[in-house]
């Protein structure tokens, strides 16, 4: 009777994806990316951030070599941004001491910022085709339903059973396509919700597929009620329609990005702006937007402010700067600062 394994790697020859554009061709540099982008975000997704960003980085020297700003205005829109920093780092890291190779080896890959063990997994088995077991969010599902393994992957007794199983099923040849197969069937047929069981390779031995409650497994997160934190996003715009940015701190929400000033809701929108005293001719407030992190909701009241003259010390400040609506710099933006500044935009070609 065909294994696990060999059951999968049938179904991936015939219906398996091939022509990804991390695929073609296979190379550490392209995979390593690949896998970093693909971490809670999905293939379509990924797909035009992976282009964009190897057509402007065909090699980690030349990311290494980037400029922080770059990397993150490439990277503007997919989320997660600690994920660009640590890519950004890890570049750098990976030409010092590895001559500009990423290592083969999953414990050296696992000591480099923003690799933790599956990724490196991935890695090692796609790159260097090595029977190294991933655990993605597809994978724990397929793993969790063919073995009805209970409870939310989220605990560590329940990781733990499913990188066991995770291990168990790895073979030791065709490592990189049974990495692709089993990611596969949990992006195509295996899904969330109407999982396509009766096109599933599997499905003879699939626990869950037997008791008729696929549906079931993976057990959910305890759902928590978001709190909600409120801000106002100062557009302080000068006689040339520039833009007011400023770049947060390197660490915490939208490290290292360029946003807008922000005052608390219950304060003055203009009590920020320092130096303009009497040189506001006009502020208004647009509609609340909401933006949704994984740990809270920030509603934002967004404010035009249009001053007479611009803020002295503005251009001496490498924190500060005035953002040309016509013309954008190349700058890592928070998504919601990047929509009000396309709007702007927009009203600027209006008038």
């Amino acid at each position: 009777m065909p294994s696990f394994a060999n059951k999968l790697l049938a179904w991936y020859d015939k219906h398996g994806r091939k022509n990804l554009p991390w695929q073609t061709p296979i190379h550490p540099y392209r995979v390593w990316l690949s896998e970093i982008m693909l971490q809670q975000t999905q293939v379509d997704t990924v797909i035009p951030y992976f282009t964009r960003f190897v057509e402007r980085f065909p090699t980690l020297k030349q990311l290494a070599a980037a400029e922080q700003d770059e990397v993150l205005h490439l990277w503007t829109g997919l989320g997660y941004y600690a994920r660009a920093r640590n890519l950004h780092k890890c570049a750098q890291i990976v030409m010092e001491q590895y001559n500009g190779e990423l290592p083969a080896d999953i414990e050296a890959l696992q000591s480099l910022p923003g690799i933790g063990r599956s990724t490196a997994a991935a890695i090692t088995s796609i790159a260097f085709e090595q029977a190294t077991a991933i655990l993605d969010g597809n994978v724990k599902r397929v793993l969790a339903r063919q073995h009805t393994v209970e409870g939310w992957p989220g605990k560590p007794a329940v990781l733990n059973k499913l990188w066991q199983h995770a291990e168990t099923h790895m073979p030791a040849n065709r490592c990189r396509d049974y990495t692709q197969a089993i990611m596969d069937l949990g992006a195509t047929l295996c899904v969330r919700s109407r999982p396509q069981c009766d096109s599933c390779p599997i499905k003879a031995s699939c626990k869950a597929h037997a008791a008729g409650n696929p549906q079931n497994y993976p057990g959910k997160k305890p759902k928590k009620t978001l709190p909600v934190k409120q801000v106002q996003m100062l557009m302080v715009r000068n006689p040339q329609g520039d833009i007011l940015l400023e770049q947060r701190p390197p660490t915490g929400i939208w490290g290292g990005l360029w946003s807008l000033p922000e005052v608390h809701v219950d304060e003055q929108p203009t009590a920020k702006i320092a130096g303009v005293t009497g040189e506001v001719s006009a502020h208004t407030s647009w509609e609340e937007v909401r933006h949704t992190f994984s740990h809270y909701h920030l509603d934002i009241t967004p404010v035009l402010i249009d001053i007479h003259k611009p803020i002295p010390g503005i251009m001496e400040s490498n924190k500060q700067l005035w953002y040309n609506l016509k013309q954008p710099p190349e700058l890592g933006l928070a998504a919601p600062v990047k929509k009000l500044l396309e709007r702007l935009g927009s009203l600027t070609q209006d008038n």
